[in-house]
């Protein structure tokens, strides 16, 4: 499954990407011409997934290099930086935002011998290059998950980690969408994921489209399915592992492992290298994101379902205990513990 989120426009000035945020009723593209346009698509989720972010954030550097009108080298790091750096704190959760960048940085860097010119047309290589390795990681996932599945298996997945997070097929839904293909059949349990709703919007859009049996559930419901025993294994993605094999990802991810645990079902994570944080030692040390309490109170509410005055705790992450994992699903392989061992060993 192919589905165009993000690229550039045909003269290469500007980013266009498939907002997010109007899906599944409507899909609306945008083109994005200014720092602060793509500040705003990144920290308003209009685009959004770890991967994804990361491509989106290479691509918008570049076109932004290519407003810096100084010639020379110092000046034009200068304002480099100061756009790589703006765009870097929309959030910061998701590794792979600042790891795009730092690889943006670096071509800048090591080229700071050659005309400014030059250096623009090697952002976007580099931009280019990000997304193509973003597709063969996604497809190495999605294969080596595969492995842990069979035909007519049921798996429930949280949040969403599907083409529309990454560049194709995705992490958590790559194995499913990838069988699918190859004419097996899954049936997929999608969390609905409050408050936000990706799984809901964006993750059954997804399955849907690729004809793929799927059922949506509350986030509480999670249990119930899986005591009946029709939930063989969670698939889910990721946007920080640590070093000692603890994951961020979307709010509520943590509950899920909690029960598959409980209830003996393997729990896998699935992402790029990419989303490794090697300087990240535990969950402890991941930042969380804390959101605006009205996404609560109000977001896709005609009316507020909660009084005026309420307090509100709306993180937008929360991390699994590595402990609860079964397995991590690289490009490289399958990872199992102790995290601590195999984390370093495949990223060496």
């Amino acid at each position: 499954m192919k589905t165009e989120n993000i690229m550039l426009s045909n003269d290469g000035k500007n980013i266009i990407i498939l907002d997010q945020t109007q899906l599944p009723n409507h899909t609306e593209y945008l083109t994005l011409d200014t720092a602060e346009e793509m500040y705003d698509a990144i920290f308003h989720l209009k685009v959004r997934g770890a991967p994804a972010i990361g491509i989106f954030a290479a691509y918008g550097v570049y076109c932004l290099s290519r407003k810096i009108t100084e010639k020379g080298y110092d000046q034009f790091y200068q304002k480099f930086a100061k756009y790589a750096d703006y765009l870097e704190s929309a959030r910061p959760t998701a590794v792979n935002l600042s790891w795009a960048l730092d690889r943006m940085r670096q071509t800048v860097e090591k080229n700071r011998e050659r005309p400014v010119e030059e250096i623009v047309k090697l952002l976007k290589e580099e931009a280019e290059n990000i997304q193509k390795e973003d597709i063969d990681m996604c497809r190495r996932i999605s294969e080596y998950g595969l492995t842990l599945i069979k035909d007519g298996d049921g798996i429930l997945t949280h949040c969403n980690a599907g083409p529309l997070a990454t560049s194709r097929y995705g992490t958590a839904l790559g194995p499913v969408l990838l069988g699918r293909e190859r004419s097996m059949n899954f049936h997929v349990f999608v969390d609905e994921t409050r408050p936000l709703l990706q799984g809901a919007r964006l993750t059954a859009y997804e399955l849907i489209k690729a004809g793929v049996d799927a059922t949506l559930i509350c986030d509480n419901m999670a249990s119930s399915v899986m005591k009946k025993g029709w939930v063989k294994a969670c698939f889910v993605g990721c946007d920080r592992i640590a070093a000692n094999g603890d994951t961020a990802n979307k709010v509520g991810t943590s509950g899920v492992a909690v029960l598959a645990k409980y209830y003996g079902i393997p729990f896998y994570v699935l992402g790029p290298t990419s989303t490794i944080d090697m300087s990240c030692r535990s969950g402890d040390d991941i930042q969380i994101e804390l959101r605006d309490g009205e996404e609560i109170k109000t977001k896709y509410y005609q009316k507020p379902m909660a009084p005026e005055g309420i307090k509100c705790y709306n993180p937008a992450f929360d991390v699994t205990d590595h402990e609860l994992i079964t397995g991590i699903i690289t490009e490289r392989g399958i990872l199992r513990a102790p995290y601590t061992e195999s984390l370093a060993e495949i990223m060496k």
